[in-house]
């Protein structure tokens, strides 16, 4: 029988830092914050934080923790039980997880594993301290691979967040994602240009949007901005 590992209590000494770093908690109630608290540390007992060639500090594991939490917190029972390890790299790496000297070769900030690295997340530092130091550019590279594995909970990440939106509402998304897709080609959306690689990516990206810039967001695109709503704060039980 699976019993949940005990969560350790939240350190004084991060509510400063999360305080500080991470906007989605401090427009939080109070009551909620502490909520957001013990949701990371649950995470955290969890899902182990690691660092590749360097000392980890508690600010990467507060915005990893974080990182995690946000897309999922209006869903008080959900686990990433597709997640066993976070390994952050210094930066950007290459396709094969080397830390090479090339910029041109080195251009990935984030990823989520299959093969042997199923289970497996790999961040940039650099990435994920930029995603909430910079509150301006609509985008986080760590909510972007979280939300990749939220797509992957019902198998392959399609950009189709099943598991999150009711059935009702899969076609019309499907819709508006390609219509969307089609004006980034065609240079016609601020949503940046990575979001029409795929559809895996056109729901990472669009949801790093959502969280990172609400009410740009909702101006500058109406009905994807409700969709994504009803994916990420109706508050829905998922099995």
């Amino acid at each position: 029988m699976y019993q949940k590992p005990k969560a350790k209590t939240f350190p004084k000494r991060w509510i400063p830092i999360v305080d500080k770093e991470v906007l989605f908690y401090r427009k939080l109630s109070s009551a909620n914050k502490v909520v957001f608290r013990k949701r990371m540390m649950a995470f955290l007992a969890r899902v182990n934080v690691e660092a590749v060639g360097f000392e980890i500090t508690d600010l990467d594991t507060v915005l990893v923790a974080a990182s995690a939490i946000i897309p999922v917190f209006n869903f008080p029972d959900w686990e990433f039980n597709n997640l066993d390890v976070v390994l952050i790299y210094p930066d950007s790496f290459d396709a094969d997880l080397e830390f090479t000297t090339d910029q041109h070769a080195r251009n990935i900030g984030g990823m989520v594993g299959d093969g042997q690295l199923k289970n497996h997340m790999i961040l940039s530092r650099k990435s994920l301290h930029h995603g909430f130091k910079n509150t301006s550019d609509k985008g986080n590279t760590g909510v972007h691979e979280f939300v990749h594995l939220i797509d992957k909970t019902n198998g392959a990440a399609d950009g189709v967040p099943e598991v999150l939106l009711d059935k009702q509402y899969i076609q019309p998304w499907l819709r508006l994602m390609h219509q969307e897709m089609d004006a980034i080609h065609n240079n016609e959306s601020d949503i940046r240009k990575y979001g029409a690689t795929n559809e895996a990516e056109f729901f990472a990206v669009a949801s790093e949007y959502f969280f990172e810039r609400p009410d740009l967001f909702k101006e500058k695109h109406p009905e994807l901005y409700e969709m994504l709503r009803l994916c990420f704060t109706q508050h829905r039980k998922v099995s």
